[in-house]
């Protein structure tokens, strides 16, 4: 039934995504994010849903291109595009070339769709919208994992969809800590006091699922968004008193195997699983030196590979970190410009906060800038220990900062409060 139900759903929206692309867009976004079809038993469960989504996305902006946005010149968005041709070289010159083909064509498309997002969302409504749809896919492992963590008292780990970005629990951890802060966006600008209050719900319950995944490293990267977030919000009374009362009331609630693996942090030397991260790291550092500034391809979790670069060549394991994978994926040139797409992106945040600080009408942009820089921190002191680096959702979050830096200008340029064409 649910495979029926599914691809109803799917088949049934394509009249309306050709007849408007933008609406294409939130279905990939739940499709390819939440990963629906990983809760199916039939035919469903492979059918390639968000892939057709895609194409008769693309359609539809060809069949109505006149009402697409420009591409911004924005410098975040050409650090992306370059990102994106960049991750296309290393592939040439890999230790495996024929393995290569799969990751390369995965993160293509994760990055493509990020980038037809910069020419569909064109107003506040629509940005509003995709925010939801980023937040519900996400947000849906974070009600349900909450619930299941409470009700077990945190005896099991809570885990992602199979066969997806965020199956394993570390990333399904950091994908609902990139999460929280969009919630509370949306809980500071819906109409409605009981969406208001179910995104709170949310919110708290992303926070109990992302403690319930026993992820060591998505620990270290809650309490760092948590103090962001406190940071970074208007409204510091509430977000305050709940920092001050879960991080507590986790620790003595959840059971003792869970304390002992929080408090292994401090112990890394003696764990096996941290040291084997270590040793993935020195990996993809030989390797970036040794074949600078290209890198080695997507696949280096091989024999051959760590008989070669790694102190310890028996103990294989992939790099466990944004910045060590793309390090010896794509080499320093990829690091480079992996690096510079999120700060400028930080710093599209910071101009957008700066500048409509005491605006009243722009609150709202404010806001969302605000809580896409504390999502930004959750990933980079999350991503430090897990590898994430292709999933959607960050990028979507820098997507999110390039649209809303573009209609801030417009709606300043339309009060004649800066000059037009002019860049801060």
């Amino acid at each position: 039934m649910r495979d029926l139900i599914l691809t109803a759903l799917v088949f049934g929206s394509i009249p309306f995504v050709l007849r408007n692309p933008f609406i294409g867009l939130l279905f990939w976004v739940w499709l390819s994010i939440m990963n629906p079809h990983r809760f199916t038993w039939g035919f469903a469960f492979s059918m390639p849903f968000a892939q057709i989504i895609a194409i008769c996305t693309l359609a539809g902006m060809v069949m109505h291109a006149k009402k697409l946005a420009s591409f911004p010149a924005d410098r975040v968005a050409i650090m992306l595009v370059l990102f994106v041709l960049w991750l296309g070289v290393s592939p040439l010159f890999a230790f495996h070339p024929d393995k290569e083909w799969f990751y390369w064509e995965r993160a293509f498309k994760v990055q493509l769709m990020v980038l037809v997002s910069l020419l569909l969302v064109t107003d506040r409504r629509q940005l509003h919208w995709l925010t939801w749809a980023l937040a519900l896919s996400i947000g849906f492992f974070g009600i349900k994992g909450g619930l299941f963590t409470i009700l077990t008292s945190g005896a099991h780990r809570v885990w992602g969809p199979a066969q997806s970005f965020i199956a394993d629990n570390n990333a399904l951890a950091l994908a609902l800590i990139i999460t929280v802060p969009l919630f509370r966006y949306l809980q500071l600008h819906s109409d409605n006091r009981w969406v208001s209050r179910g995104c709170v719900v949310a919110l708290v319950l992303c926070v109990v699922a992302t403690i319930g995944s026993q992820s060591r490293g998505a620990f270290i990267a809650l309490a760092a968004m948590s103090m962001f977030l406190f940071v970074k919000s208007r409204k510091k009374g509430l977000i305050g008193l709940f920092i001050l009362l879960a991080l507590p009331i986790a620790w003595y609630s959840m059971p003792e195997s869970w304390t002992e693996r929080m408090t292994s942090i401090l112990n890394y030397q003696q764990d096996a699983s941290a040291m084997g991260r270590i040793n993935a790291w020195w990996v993809a550092w030989n390797v970036a030196v040794d074949r600078f500034p290209i890198g080695g391809g997507f696949v280096l979790d091989s024999a051959e590979v760590f008989q070669r670069y790694a102190p310890d060549p028996t103990n294989i394991k992939v790099a466990h970190s944004i910045y060590f994978q793309v390090l010896g994926e794509h080499g320093f040139m990829g690091l480079a410009l992996f690096l510079l797409v999120f700060w400028f992106a930080w710093l599209n945040g910071s101009w957008i906060m700066r500048t409509t600080k005491s605006k009243q009408e722009l609150l709202w942009a404010y806001d969302l800038a605000a809580m896409c820089q504390v999502s930004l921190v959750g990933y980079a002191v999350g991503g430090a220990f897990l590898s994430l680096t292709y999933f959607d959702l960050p990028y979507y979050i820098v997507a999110i900062l390039i649209v809303l830096r573009r209609l801030v200008r417009q709606e300043l340029e339309a009060k004649a409060l800066v000059p037009k064409g002019v860049l801060a």
